[in-house]
């Protein structure tokens, strides 16, 4: 798939592979797995990013715990039934492998539509957040739909927003781990994974 197919949504990530590869599935005789990579940022911190690999692109020894890999795809999105609830579940799908860059590890660009009302709030510190959902297109009327979170002047911004504005939005991939209090009452810990906004506008 050439840059102008993916310029809607392209994203280039360096980072160290922090679990084996393990076997999804397979279409038309190509077979895909699944591992994470921990990609670091400037604070220190590290997010670890879910992909999807062709087996056709790990033919070599690159794909081994602990080494340090660069890859170029999409931020791909899927329901999967969980409990009887379709759950939204997030992965990147790796489309070539490239030199790491560890200058800019973690990089996505994406260009789609609003589909759900921006929620703009307020932290108790007075940090002013906006979360997003974006309605991405991909090829064979597929969409994908990926949350983004944006700060500060980009937050109160992006609270203007309306269903169906276009909005291009430049950042990084982030995880984040949480809470949630199931129906039994029992706490389960769950990793999100988001776009945190460095820039975004609405195009013309």
């Amino acid at each position: 798939m050439s840059f102008e197919q993916m310029q809607n949504n392209k994203v280039c990530l360096t980072g160290r592979i922090a679990s084996e590869p393990e076997f999804s599935h397979e279409i038309m005789g190509e077979g895909f797995y699944d591992l994470t990579i921990s990609v670091k940022r400037l604070s220190g911190q590290e997010d670890l990013i879910p992909l999807t690999v062709s087996e056709r692109l790990m033919e070599d020894d690159s794909f081994k715990s602990g080494n340090l890999i660069g890859v170029i795809g999409q931020f791909r999105s899927y329901n999967k039934l969980v409990d009887n609830r379709s759950k939204l579940v997030l992965r990147v799908f790796v489309r070539e492998i490239a030199a790491p860059d560890e200058d800019e590890p973690n990089t996505i660009e994406i260009d789609g539509f609003v589909c759900k009302a921006p929620v703009y709030r307020t932290t108790p510190f007075k940090r002013e957040i906006s979360d997003m959902l974006i309605a991405v297109n991909r090829a064979y009327n597929k969409s994908d739909y990926i949350p983004a979170i944006a700060w500060g002047r980009n937050a109160r911004y992006a609270g203007t927003f309306e269903v169906g504005d276009r909005v291009h939005i430049i950042g990084r991939i982030q995880s984040r781990i949480y809470q949630k209090q199931l129906d039994d009452g029992v706490i389960e810990e769950r990793t999100a994974y988001e776009v945190s906004v460095s820039k975004l506008d609405l195009p013309d």
